[in-house]
């Protein structure tokens, strides 16, 4: 099982070096996100304290808080409508999407594309992201629409994360007249329904606490999991989600959760929702990924 052999990668098992250790748990209510309750400490996965962890499905549930209903709209999104500038008329286009760890957009485009030139031109841009699909009133369902500039980024750590969700990008990804860009979000809004909208901020819509270690450990924890416990991975499909078939893979993990895929199909995996103590180490990862297993299987 998952909780009873060494993660580690091998080259940490032969140095000896700790790889994941902590037990990720959820706030108490009226604690601000990214904070431990008052007087609460992260307890070793052997500590005998019990993780709060929560699964989610398709549509989250409603939160009070909109910019993290938002960032959960967001994460698990893989395409978006991409509106531009072009020549002072709107042109809006279909373009595959992904986010960073603190849940800004990544965008790989094609200079030869449309839209791309219009951002040459103006970089200002606004997205749409529909999470409607199924839903049998779509004008009451979940979306986000999301204001900001597009700015292209070399950085190659981003450009791994966007072609891990879209696997089929990495035929093209390093052609020249490719590039990604990172959308800079001014503000959003949220529609939940009726009456349900509210404005965001990009300061409170995007993911404040610091990522970077686990955003840096992001590419060895994904291949572990892929080539050392496949079965785990299976077991979050079946038993937290609900989804059939074989052949599962992680194709992220961020402080609020993880993707999976299979062939086509993507799945998103929140830790807890909708507040949480975020998952920010490569320890306390694993203490996370060890808790979902082990609910999977009860």
């Amino acid at each position: 099982m998952l909780s009873r052999i060494n993660m580690a990668p091998k080259w940490q098992r032969k140095t000896g070096l700790p790889y994941l250790v902590h037990v990720y748990m959820g706030l108490r209510p009226g604690n601000a996100p990214g904070q431990n309750a008052p007087g609460e400490n992260r307890p070793g996965l052997d500590g005998g304290t019990s993780a709060r962890l929560t699964s989610r499905m398709s549509d989250p549930r409603p939160s009070r808080n909109p910019a993290i209903l938002a960032r959960s709209l967001a994460r698990p999104c893989t395409r978006a409508a991409l509106a531009t500038n072009f020549g002072g008329a709107p042109y809006a286009s279909l373009v595959l999407f992904a986010v960073d760890l603190d849940a800004s957009p990544l965008l790989l485009l094609s200079d030869l594309a449309r839209h791309s030139r219009n951002i040459a031109f103006d970089p200002r841009v606004s997205l749409l992201l529909d999470a409607t699909e199924g839903h049998p009133d779509p004008l009451t369902g979940l979306r986000l629409t999301l204001l900001g500039r597009a700015l292209p980024t070399d950085d190659p750590r981003a450009l791994a994360r966007f072609i891990a969700h879209h696997p089929t990008s990495v035929g093209y990804a390093g052609f020249a007249d490719f590039h990604l860009y990172r959308v800079e979000v001014d503000r959003g809004q949220l529609i939940a329904g009726f009456g349900r909208i509210d404005w965001i901020g990009g300061g409170d819509l995007l993911f404040a606490p610091d990522a970077r270690v686990l955003a840096a450990a992001e590419p060895d924890i994904l291949k572990h999991m892929n080539e050392d416990h496949g079965d785990a991975i299976e077991d979050y499909a079946r038993g937290l989600l609900g989804r059939k078939g074989t052949g599962w893979r992680m194709s992220g993990i961020d402080p609020e959760g993880i993707d999976i895929r299979c062939d086509n199909e993507t799945a998103r995996l929140d830790f807890a929702v909708p507040v949480v103590v975020p998952v920010l180490t490569p320890e306390e990862a694993r203490a996370a990924l060890v808790q979902l297993a082990a609910r999977a299987r009860q």
